[in-house]
């Protein structure tokens, strides 16, 4: 049998300064560059992203989870047939190419002189780049093998490829890169999910790495664990944990973030902490906020005197803490939580959210950003790729929401590929990938696969036929 799976993405932001308060309305605003809004087709003879999905959300609530994954307690689920109305209508190609919804964080980070500054704007397009993923409990399609993904930006300065290049394990790999030579951003994730009991938890093994060229900088880092809770019963809800490092290779600066878990009492939920080190280990800018809320800077002495008076004034005792980290295991209801961030005085406003579009909830709890992913631009149909995952047929009658439609052409192809698979084994044939080998990472030693490029020549005349 074939498989379904993956969890991933990111969210939007804009940059300042701040002091005091639990608002952003004293933040100064960054002056970067920031994507048009997303919309519909003509206005005024120019064409405008769309703000509208074809289709409602299908509905979930007819089924039962819990007879398809009772017996895969503590398995991985890579290799798990799952029903396509607990997907949502993307692959996990396009998910992966939701990262890009900050890309003005790159462009500011190009612009800074100093290294450790670049580094706070780093972490910041870091966090993110998994911003997207709160309330996004619709698992993407497994991309097939060969399938593909290309998104251009040019309002935004970019243009990115992906390619599934394995599919057990399932692997894809993604390079993206300026308009302007400005940078590059490519990286490798073949994620691990395991259902739990009440839980799915999704590690995305693999290494992003951001090239800033202008710098001769290259940064490195993993993202943090997923867990979705309440997978048989009860509100689905998203938590991300661990700790992420984020090392640039030319400077030797690292920022570590840490990923908070939940726990009993909900303090914790969505929060990140960290700092900045140069070589020599000394810090010099604390991170703090929520990855799906905001994310501020402040000098390590500010924060530490914050937290000293915070303790005096009566914050929570050690003990309080063990115990509330020590039963957060065991409560799977979702926290009741202010959405809210203590800003310190003294504080720069890194990134900050968009709000989602009106009736996300009815779309997926798609941003403005993911929305548009499966759109077909004017003239775009005649130079896509025959792989593009917007040409895939499952994919597409489940964002018109015809699920009997989706059903029937996900076994369809998920047979086609099976055969495929036999043919080449009969054969003796080994599967090419056509646009990533696997080669040596330079700045990390590790094997990745990377860009050979030649992708927009458009040459595809020997893709192959997966659909």
């Amino acid at each position: 049998m074939n498989s379904e799976e993956e969890f991933y993405d990111a969210e939007t932001g804009l940059e300042s300064d701040d002091s005091c308060e639990v608002s952003f309305k004293d933040a100064l605003v960054f002056e970067g560059k920031q994507a048009k809004d997303a919309s519909t087709t003509q206005q005024n003879g120019v064409w405008e992203r769309r703000k509208v999905l074809p289709a409602d959300m299908i509905s979930r609530n007819n089924l039962n989870m819990w007879s398809i994954l009772k017996k895969c307690i503590g398995m991985e689920l890579s290799k798990i047939a799952m029903p396509v109305v607990f997907n949502e209508p993307l692959s996990f190609l396009q998910r992966i190419s939701e990262y890009m919804e900050h890309t003005h964080l790159i462009h500011k980070a190009c612009s800074l002189s100093d290294s450790i500054d670049r580094m706070q704007v780093v972490a910041a397009f870091a966090v993110s780049a998994v911003a997207s993923q709160w309330e996004r409990t619709g698992k993407p399609f497994n991309p097939l093998l060969g399938e593909t993904f290309e998104l251009t930006r040019e309002e935004d300065g970019y243009r990115l490829i992906s390619e599934q290049v394995s599919h057990h394990p399932p692997i894809s790999a993604f390079h993206a890169e300026s308009l302007k030579q400005e940078f590059e951003f490519h990286g490798t994730i073949y994620p691990k999910l395991k259902f739990w009991g009440k839980s799915v938890e999704a590690e995305p093994k693999g290494t992003m790495t951001l090239e800033l060229l202008k710098h001769k900088e290259a940064y490195t880092w993993t993202n943090p664990m997923c867990c979705v809770h309440n997978i048989i019963l009860g509100k689905l809800w998203i938590e991300q944990y661990g700790t992420v490092e984020i090392v640039n290779h030319s400077t030797g600066d690292k920022c570590i973030l840490n990923f908070r878990p939940c726990g009993m009492f909900g303090k914790e939920l969505h929060k990140v902490e960290g700092y900045i080190q140069d070589k020599s280990k000394k810090k010099h800018r604390v991170i703090y906020g929520k990855w799906t809320e905001c994310m501020y800077s402040v000098d390590p002495k500010v924060y530490d005197a914050n937290k000293k008076a915070e303790k005096k004034a009566g914050g929570i005792s050690k003990k309080q803490k063990q115990e509330t980290c020590a039963e957060g295991d065991e409560a799977d209801d979702m926290p009741d939580v202010q959405e809210t961030v203590t800003v310190i005085p003294g504080s720069a406003l890194l990134w900050k959210i968009k709000p989602r579009p009106p009736h996300s909830e009815q779309m997926y709890n798609f941003t403005s950003f993911a929305l548009t992913l499966n759109e077909m631009e004017p003239g775009m149909e005649e130079l896509l790729a025959p792989t593009d995952c917007r040409l895939r047929p499952d994919l597409k009658a489940m964002e018109d929401g015809d699920l009997d439609g989706a059903m029937t052409e996900k076994e369809r192809l998920e047979e086609k590929q099976r055969a495929a698979r036999k043919e080449r084994s009969k054969n003796e044939e080994e599967w090419c990938t056509r646009w990533f080998q696997m080669k040596t990472n330079p700045h990390t030693g590790a094997e990745d696969w990377l860009y050979t490029g030649g992708y927009f020549e458009r040459n595809f005349v020997e893709s192959p036929n997966i659909y």
